[in-house]
Order: structure tokens, then C-alpha cells, then sequence
């Protein structure tokens, strides 16, 4: 039998309450001053996104309000409308850098719905490919990720620039 290793995992699976422990990652991260280290490709007025230290799939990020607030609802004007710009922009920058085939795009709004960050609402954006879903995760309980997560950086970052760059 060969074995796929992902080492890194066992982190978040191992970590995962004293991650939540450090604070909403959502609030620390954008208060950090390294944008690479803290995985943050693009700061808006009220929103920012920001690549999963834990993806999906390649190229998964989130866009987040910088406010910490935990219901859709309770988002002003200003922070709606710059969470849907972002979340169109991560899907342009991901579409002519990395070529997907579709995208998951979506909120998962309080912890009975799967959010790991309830308290803070933000939009994952998860692109997909053909063949992308395989019985790697059903029967390995493993996700093959082709790239590291500093690659998928660079990739994003440089596809962001040149979008907003170009107007």
C-alpha cells in the first residue's frame, strides 16, 4: 500500500481549539505587519482577502470584512459591497492565473453550518477542475495538493496586481 503523507495537517487537526484560542484569525492576520507570512494578497477599504492556511484545494481563499462581525446581516453597506468586489476579484485573478474549470463559492454562516470561525463572517472562493474530487479524500481521507502554498502566493499575488494594475 503507498502512503501520502501530509504532514502539515495534523496541525490544524491537532491544533484547532488553541488556533481558536489565539484569536479570530480574521482580526490578527490584517494586524500583522507581513502580509506573505500572514497569507494576505490583497487589502481593500473594509475587506481583505486571504489564502487558506488549510485549503481546499488550490488556490482556496477567503474574503473577510476587517470588522469583526459574525452575522451576513449585521454588515454595513460599504463592507457588503467590497465583500462581493473582492470575492469577483479572487475569481478573475484565479481564472487567468491558475485556469479552473469552476469554482466553489460560498459562506458557511455560524458553527452548526461548518464555519471554523464563526464569530467572523467571510466567503470562501475554492476553484475547481475536472477530476479535481477522485477517491483520494473519500478513501485516503487525503487532498493532493500539486503546490505549496508560497507558490499559489506568488501565482495570486501577481494575478491581483496586474488585474487592478489594468483598472
Amino acid at each position: 500500500m503507498e502512503r501520502l503523507w501530509r504532514p502539515w495537517r495534523i496541525n490544524y487537526v491537532n491544533n484547532i481549539e488553541s488556533l481558536r484560542d489565539e484569536g479570530c484569525i480574521f482580526c490578527t492576520k490584517p494586524a500583522q505587519d507581513d502580509d506573505r507570512k500572514s497569507l494576505i494578497l490583497y487589502r481593500g477599504d473594509s475587506a481583505f482577502i486571504i489564502m487558506n492556511l488549510y485549503p481546499y484545494n488550490t488556490g482556496h481563499v477567503m474574503i473577510a470584512p476587517y470588522r469583526h462581525v459574525g452575522e451576513l446581516e449585521l454588515l454595513d453597506g460599504a463592507e457588503m459591497k467590497e465583500l462581493m468586489e473582492l470575492t469577483s476579484l479572487a475569481v478573475k485573478a484565479s481564472k487567468a492565473e491558475m485556469k479552473p474549470q469552476g469554482f466553489n463559492v460560498g459562506m458557511n454562516l455560524g458553527q452548526a453550518a461548518g464555519a471554523g470561525f464563526a464569530g467572523h463572517v467571510h466567503v470562501h472562493v475554492v476553484p475547481r477542475w475536472q477530476g479535481d474530487t477522485n477517491f483520494m479524500p473519500v478513501v485516503g481521507e487525503s487532498k493532493v495538493m500539486p503546490e505549496s502554498l508560497e507558490d499559489t502566493y506568488d501565482r495570486l499575488l501577481k494575478s491581483l496586481q496586474a488585474l487592478i494594475n489594468t483598472g
